[in-house]
């Protein structure tokens, strides 16, 4: 039978590490989105508005196959 002492010989216990791991995320997240300048758009406007759906081989394949 364990006792409070012998939890305290094995080292750092299970909730001590969670919450220390927790907060380590936290802060990493935090610094990640401070003093980031905003993205840059990937895209022209042309590229935006042009048509992207196309009824390929595969897409017809998935609406046979789904009964679309």
């Amino acid at each position: 039978m364990s006792t409070a002492d012998d939890k305290k010989t094995q080292g750092v216990d299970r909730r001590a590490f969670f919450r220390a791991s927790g907060g380590a995320a936290v802060v990493a997240a935090a610094g990640m989105t401070t003093g980031a300048e905003p993205a840059a758009a990937a895209e022209s406007d042309q590229e935006r508005k042009k048509a992207r759906y196309a009824e390929s081989e595969h897409v017809k394949t998935y609406y046979r196959v789904n009964r679309y």
